[in-house]
């Protein structure tokens, strides 16, 4: 080799040293954990992938356990006490929508008709939890939009439920420490049974939380769930678009996913 092509050689070399030096680096994707809390003798814990400042996916480990422990039976409470209150992680809040997940276990479900079949009820809410647990269904106020094919019935209640609340109707099926629940027209106006289905919540006419509402019966079939997030009029900014859980054979557990978060 020349000299000449010897130092062009050299400069080039360099160069791409110099390119290879102020390359920007890749973020790694990490794992946040949230808290767990024990539901039927199962640990249930939230988590989130972040990459950077931006959210991936966020989440919730569920034991199959869990779900084979729920007792047939569950004494009626009014309002409803939650199985669990679980925060998600830190870093998820400040960069979702999603604030905290709350669990209930329907053990006969519940009205209207398509869903008085045992199934779990699985909130995940855009506010806090001391926001959530000051909603006594004193406004009734819906919102002006729902999402496409969604419908806010106001459910009539059977004799000892219409005891229990003191009302004979829930208005926007509102549940104190809940808030509303939109639900699928095509379900509602069905005969049939539901299997899984994705809730949207409202409280004083805005969004506030989506719901996967899975029976343990689709739950105890180990087999993947998708439940379509619908768009969501005046929700947050940044809040899920699509759901999905798997189940993981070894870790005999699902994890359940929320991910396509617009704005992040």
């Amino acid at each position: 080799m020349s000299k000449h092509a010897a130092a062009k050689h050299a400069v080039g070399l360099v160069v791409v040293a110099a390119l290879g030096a102020c390359a920007p680096k890749e973020v790694p994707i990490v794992e946040h954990q949230g808290a767990c809390t024990d539901v039927f003798q199962a640990q249930v814990c939230t988590w989130a992938r972040m990459q950077g400042d931006s959210v991936i996916d966020v989440g919730a480990t569920v034991p199959l356990a869990m779900i084979e422990n729920a007792p047939k039976e569950m004494q009626m409470a009014w309002p409803p006490v939650p199985l669990a209150t679980i925060p998600v992680p830190d870093s998820a809040q400040q960069a979702t929508g999603l604030k905290h997940m709350t669990i209930f276990w329907e053990s006969m479900g519940h009205p209207p008709g398509p869903y008085l079949t045992p199934h779990f009820d699985f909130h995940f809410y855009t506010v806090s939890g001391e926001e959530r647990a000051a909603m006594d269904c004193a406004d009734l106020s819906k919102p002006t939009a729902l999402p496409a094919g969604y419908s806010l019935p106001d459910v009539a209640l059977p004799p000892p439920l219409a005891e229990m609340t003191g009302a004979s109707t829930l208005v926007g099926l509102c549940v104190p420490q809940m808030g509303m629940h939109s639900l699928l027209t095509s379900e509602l106006e069905s005969t049939g049974t539901f299997r899984g289905t994705m809730v949207v919540g409202y409280y004083k006419g805005n969004p506030i939380f989506v719901e996967p509402m899975i029976t343990q019966a689709m739950l105890m079939e180990k087999g993947p769930i998708t439940l379509p997030i619908p768009s969501i009029p005046g929700m947050v900014r940044n809040y899920p678009h699509s759901f999905r859980a798997e189940y993981d054979e070894a870790q005999k557990a699902y994890r359940f996913v929320f991910a396509d978060f617009s704005g992040s």
